[in-house]
């Protein structure tokens, strides 16, 4: 939902549109392939993706009334090559509100070209995002800069940012009334299932990252017969969907933080911040003071100085980078690097107010929320107190939903029994989904496998660069094949090696993983 931290070309649609209509889409499963339209696909293919193609499908704004108001989803695909297909593999990005049309020739490229060739992969930009129709976006300018401070250290600045966030949910509720009940989850995997049916095929594979993990969970509960197999990469507890989950994150993103530091720690000869981690962190606290009163080119203040290295929790391949910008700051005064390491990575741009709008819109749906902010206030002042990188930052992100106008369901309970072999990959460190997220579903989902990234930190690590996490995924793509272990986990695979400074000949990440995660973006 941030600007990406990669320059990647989306793919623009330019196909006709076709019209799915489920047989009963009131009930699960009774999608039918007899009854629904097929696809029209047109070349829309980029320099690195060439053989992508694009397709639009309407769909029902509500799948209670098939027959109703329609909007229409953008679809990508790179069709199978092999004679004989495994039908398709449906992929998204996670979010909620992130683009999936360019993850479909990521994902294709980067599989084994014996796997991706007996796949159509299909990536899709969910109900509301990107060049699906409508288009959310709430309240351009919401993220504008300089922000107040997150953390609300006097009734004035609490005051302020809790306006920022009912003047927001007002915003969605006067432009997108008629959508918002059904923009959640649920509507989206109905989605989904249109587009099974519009390819012909009675079963779909998936792959999901992050909030495309709790994506494909609910999929699978309300269509396990369509399930061929399921991939579920950095895995949302769905028992905290979503209040309690983001509560969860802030200790795990504080420590990710504290893995920063430790690592400039170690180059200090680069860096020159010193040797102990503990006192580098007191500089970053410092500097973020600073700022608070003066911020860098008039566009970093201490909120905005968060957003900026808060992807340094998603990836560690953003670390050289964010060091740098910290160092020119405190040892040299030079606020630049500072203010371009913002524009990089926490500056939000147009696309970023579409999939922010798009996140509040299902995540303030999908369950309920506290409406008395002395909650929110209580418990987040409780987190800060242990963990205080991004707990407010964080909550005001979420602060929205605390009044937001349409009710919320009953989450899913994903559990399930009805699947074939899924498998599920974890890092044991990553701190937008915490691990606890991966051994709850590979619990609660009967017959998965789970493959840990141990002592990995980074969100998102398949098709990353871990050669071992890799051949699990083609394993299994390949064959329905999956490790049992017949413990908490079943298979384990060390983690990537950690960047080093620009410096070093070993320094850049590897470029799948960079082009990965400038597709999964941020905050989902």
């Amino acid at each position: 939902m941030r600007k990406r931290a990669a320059v990647l070309c989306a793919a623009a649609v330019v196909a006709g549109t076709v019209t799915a209509v489920p047989a009963d889409a009131s009930a699960p499963g009774a999608a039918d392939t007899a009854h629904a339209a097929t696809l029209t696909w047109k070349s829309c293919g980029t320099t690195d993706h060439p053989t992508l193609q694009c397709a639009s499908l309407k769909v029902p704004l509500d799948h209670q009334h098939p027959y109703g108001k329609q909007i229409t989803l953008a679809l990508s695909r790179v069709k199978h090559t092999t004679r004989k297909s495994l039908g398709p593999l449906l992929v998204n990005p996670g979010g909620p509100g992130g683009s999936g049309l360019t993850l479909a020739g990521f994902v294709a490229s980067s599989l084994p070209k014996s796997v991706a060739s007996r796949y159509d992969v299909i990536g899709f930009d969910p109900r509301g995002v990107g060049r699906s129709r409508p288009a959310l976006d709430c309240e351009p300018g919401h993220f504008d800069a300089v922000r107040p401070d997150s953390v609300p250290s006097s009734p004035a600045i609490e005051r302020a940012n809790l306006q920022r966030a009912k003047s927001f949910a007002a915003a969605c509720g006067r432009k997108y009334a008629s959508v918002l009940p059904y923009i959640d989850t649920v509507q989206t995997v109905r989605d989904m299932d249109a587009i099974r049916a519009a390819t012909g095929y009675r079963r779909t594979s998936y792959l999901g990252y992050s909030y495309g993990t709790y994506l494909g969970a609910v999929y699978a509960k309300l269509f396990p017969q369509r399930v061929k197999r399921l991939v579920l990469d950095s895995i949302v507890d769905p028992t905290g969907v979503w209040y309690d989950d983001n509560l969860a994150q802030d200790q795990a993103f504080n420590d990710r933080h504290r893995a920063l530091m430790s690592w400039i720690a170690k180059y200090d000869s680069t860096y020159k911040l010193g040797t102990d981690p503990e006192k580098i962190e007191a500089k970053w606290y410092a500097m973020r003071g600073a700022l608070a009163k003066k911020p860098a080119g008039g566009k970093v203040g201490a909120s905005e100085l968060e957003d900026t290295f808060m992807p340094g929790g998603y990836y560690n391949g953003y670390w050289p980078y964010l060091a740098e910008a910290f160092a020119a700051y405190v040892n040299d005064k030079n606020t630049d690097p500072l203010v371009e390491a913002y524009e990089n990575f926490g500056a939000v741009d147009a696309s970023g107010a579409n999939g922010y709008s798009v996140y509040t819109s299902v995540q303030c749906r999908d369950a309920a929320w506290p409406r008395d902010w002395n909650q929110w206030r209580k418990d987040n002042w409780e987190v800060y107190d242990k963990a205080p990188f991004m707990a407010w930052n964080n909550a005001w992100y979420n602060a929205p939903c605390a009044f937001w106008p349409t009710d919320s369901p009953r989450p899913v309970n994903i559990a399930n029994g009805k699947l074939p072999p899924v498998l599920l990959f974890q890092a044991t460190n990553d701190a937008a989904t915490p691990y606890v997220g991966g051994l709850t579903v590979h619990r609660m989902l009967a017959g998965s496998s789970l493959v840990v990234e141990e002592g990995g930190g980074n969100h998102g690590i398949t098709l990353s660069g871990n050669t071992c996490l890799d051949k699990h995924l083609a394993k299994y793509l390949s064959d329905g094949t999956v490790p049992r272990g017949g413990g908490e986990i079943d298979a384990a695979c060390p983690k990537l090696p950690d960047p080093k400074p620009p410096t070093s000949k070993a320094a850049s990440p590897s470029a799948r993983g960079s082009a990965l995660h400038g597709l999964l973006g941020f905050r989902g």
